[in-house]
């Protein structure tokens, strides 16, 4: 099943995606109880938005041996291959939907990277999770764009601006509920153009090992999201770029590259 959040002027919904391209609303959420509307739309006619604003929204960072090899140019310094489950955060004020645009600030050097990941979306409070049960708590999963300015990132002490700019969080197009990790791979394109593709579940560390982490210590609840990190290449991007993140059993995230103007 497909979860989609949609705006049709100022009402938001959620929808159930079907395979005709056509969404029907629901009263209520996917966490909590939901009732059918009877209301039918084409997807054409509604605008995608974040399928969930989190309560919590973690991050995993260097989980790819490629990108976790590729950090030590980008940055400058040393980049360590993990050895344990490393968790961190990102801002929700950074979250657009699919087909919004990245804005890349005025007062960056004009150039930002791509890192397309498969995100797990939490749909029941867990905690203590074992590796064997952990995604027991998962409602599904979307795709998140973890946009990145480098040269903020290499400059700056934290990623306050470099991963959390507005817009810098694109996710969506919705959530599937029906997938089969190892059978997943990440395609992402520039300009129509491929210029990555991995397979998605090759992390160093898994979604289960992750979850068991975070709920060692953390209560995880309903509409948390958890970002699962990128594979290498991550590349430049400027304003009048289009990035698209696939991964397969999931759909396309697009979203165009602007320049802010203000």
């Amino acid at each position: 099943m497909r979860w989609a959040r949609y705006s049709v002027g100022t009402d938001i919904h959620y929808g159930v995606v079907g395979q005709d391209l056509t969404i029907e609303e629901v009263e209520g959420s996917p966490f909590t109880q939901t009732r059918p509307t009877g209301v039918k739309r084409k997807l054409s006619d509604v605008k995608l938005l974040p399928p969930v604003v989190p309560g919590t929204f973690y991050a995993v960072g260097y989980n790819y041996a490629g990108h976790t090899a590729e950090a030590n140019e980008f940055l400058k310094k040393e980049v360590k291959m993990p050895k344990k489950p490393d968790v961190g955060y990102r801002a929700n004020s950074a979250l657009i939907g699919h087909d919004d645009a990245v804005v890349i600030p005025r007062h960056s050097p004009g150039i930002i990277q791509f890192e397309g990941e498969i995100v797990a979306v939490v749909g029941k409070t867990a905690k203590y999770l074992t590796v064997d049960n952990a995604l027991d708590c998962l409602l599904g999963y979307t795709i998140g764009n973890d946009i990145s300015e480098r040269y903020w990132q290499a400059m700056d002490r934290t990623i306050w601006r470099a991963k959390n700019s507005d817009t810098f969080k694109p996710m969506g197009p919705w959530i599937e509920t029906d997938l089969d990790l190892d059978k997943q791979v990440t395609t992402i394109r520039l300009n129509g153009k491929q210029v990555s593709r991995f397979n998605t579940n090759g992390m160093i560390f898994g979604i289960a090992r992750f979850l068991a982490e975070i709920s060692s210590a953390i209560t995880l609840n309903p509409g948390d999201v958890l970002w699962m990190g990128a594979e290498a290449p991550s590349l430049d991007m400027r304003a009048g770029d289009v990035c698209e993140v696939e991964i397969s059993g999931i759909g396309t995230l697009r979203n165009p590259i602007v320049a802010e103007t203000v």
